[in-house]
Parts: structure tokens; C-alpha cells; sequence
């Protein structure tokens, strides 16, 4: 067995329109998080966290370039020598706003950034935001890991790409709301045991821009088992995974030897 990752999720309500005090809340969770014994190695936020679903004002609201959050999150890593997968934010960019994930390392280092590939129609984030396009793989001390935002866990053939090009741990931030619980738990499990990997999501919870939110931040285990699930109510959700089972899974129903993708794939 691998030295396990310790995870610490923060499942927060978001001020749909205020970044001030979205931020304010955010550092006050992570000094909460850092504080946890035993100390995390990842602490994870969710989707949108810096504006919540203000859309119509989000050209307004978004952090230009992710500046702010940058120097925030990266000097919260230096004080504290813990990674932070610092959720998504609204972003701003060449006048346009993406819905945007960074990740830092222990100096403070940022070591990747991914803008949301599938824009959620049913909330307009097409008409207000950019989608990305390029998927998200990054290395985490060694560790194969990616990450998705929210709706893009409907769409399996991402998580597929991200689980061939390596990755055994995925992460999900992510403002996935009622009264979809059975579709947000159901997909989850399904990318885990169809991949064969860790699946972390961090939710939200609360009443954010007319739309609630149920939380249920979870960790998932490569054979689809939830390790570790948060309620509806503000929470660092806290688990250990053991990459090495990921192995153990893989080698033990050999999904990716037996795939014929000659046959399916376009």
C-alpha cells in the first residue's frame, strides 16, 4: 500500500453576488481545514465559490485574470505547506469570464488551471460565461490527478480521456443543486467504478442566487464504495485514500486491457 492522501473538503454556503464575503468565509475554512488533526496534504473547495451564480452581473463581479485568488490561496499554501485545489471561480479574461479551477502546491506554486469544458444551460452559463478547452490532468506530488466541474461529470467520455491519460484521482468541485441528489450520487459512483479511481466531489449547500444546494461532498473509492459523505449543512468533510488500490482494482478486472475502442470510438 501507498502512503495514504489525506483530504479535506470544505462544503460552504456561497453569497450568490458577493465576493467580499465569499472570501472572507473561504479563508476562514481553510484555517479550519489546515487545523484538522491530522493535518490534510489537499484541502478542496467548491464551484464558483468567489460569486456563486450571479450570472448577470459576473463580468462585474469576476476576478480579472484570478489575480486575487492567486495571491490568496498561493500565500495560504507557503503559510501552511498544504496543496489546495482552490475549487472554481468566476474569472475574467480578455473580456470574456470562464468558470475556472486552480490548483496550488505546498510553496505556493500553481501547477494547473482548467476552465470548465460543459457550460450548464439550465443555470444560462452559456450566455454569460466561456467554456474551456482542454482537459484537466495535472500531477499532484507524484500523483496522477484531474478534475471536472460539476455538469461535466454527465459526460462520461471526459472522465474516460482523463482516466487513460493516467489519472487515478478525480476532483469535483462543484454548486449541484435540488432536487437532482439521486443523479449527483448515481454519477459520481458510476465515473469511480467505471474508471477505476478515486472520485472526490465538494459541494455546496444553502440558498445561493434563487437555486438551493444539498451538498453531499463525497469521496469515492475505485471499487465505487463512498468512503466518506458529508450532510446538507456547512462542513469539512475529512478521509484518507490509498492510491495503490487503484492499482489493485485495475489489475484486478482489466476494463482498460479489454477495451476495443477501434469499434466504438469516432
Amino acid at each position: 500500500m501507498s502512503t495514504p492522501l489525506r483530504l479535506a473538503l470544505v462544503q460552504m454556503n456561497i453569497e450568490a453576488g458577493n465576493p467580499e464575503a465569499n472570501f472572507a468565509k473561504m479563508l476562514s475554512r481553510l484555517e479550519e481545514a489546515a487545523a484538522l488533526a491530522p493535518k490534510p496534504d489537499l484541502i478542496v473547495l467548491p464551484e464558483m465559490w468567489n460569486t456563486g451564480y450571479a450570472l448577470t452581473e459576473i463580468k462585474s463581479l469576476a476576478d480579472p485574470d484570478g489575480a486575487r485568488t492567486k495571491e490568496v490561496i498561493s500565500e495560504f499554501c507557503r503559510k501552511h505547506e498544504v496543496n489546495v485545489l482552490a475549487g472554481s471561480i468566476a474569472q475574467s479574461r480578455g473580456g470574456t469570464v470562464t468558470n475556472t479551477v486552480h490548483v496550488f502546491d505546498r510553496t505556493g506554486a500553481e501547477i494547473s488551471e482548467y476552465s470548465k469544458i460543459h457550460l450548464f444551460q439550465l443555470m444560462n452559463e452559456h450566455l454569460h460565461l466561456e467554456s474551456g478547452d482542454r482537459p484537466g490532468s495535472f500531477d499532484l506530488e507524484g500523483l496522477p490527478a484531474a478534475v471536472m466541474i460539476c455538469y461535466d461529470i454527465r459526460f462520461p467520455e471526459l472522465a474516460r480521456k482523463l482516466a487513460l491519460e493516467g489519472a487515478k484521482i478525480l476532483f469535483v468541485p462543484a454548486e449541484w443543486p435540488h432536487p437532482r441528489l439521486h443523479h449527483w450520487r448515481t454519477l459520481l459512483q458510476a465515473r469511480a467504478i467505471e474508471n477505476q479511481m478515486y472520485v472526490v466531489s465538494c459541494n455546496t449547500v444553502g440558498e445561493s442566487g434563487g437555486t438551493n444546494f444539498f451538498g453531499h461532498s463525497m469521496v469515492i473509492d475505485p471499487w465505487g464504495e463512498v468512503l466518506a459523505e458529508a450532510g446538507e449543512e456547512e462542513a469539512i468533510l475529512s478521509a484518507e485514500v490509498d492510491l495503490g488500490l487503484v492499482d489493485e482494482v485495475r489489475g484486478r478486472i482489466p476494463v482498460f486491457a479489454d477495451r476495443r475502442p477501434a469499434i466504438y470510438d469516432n
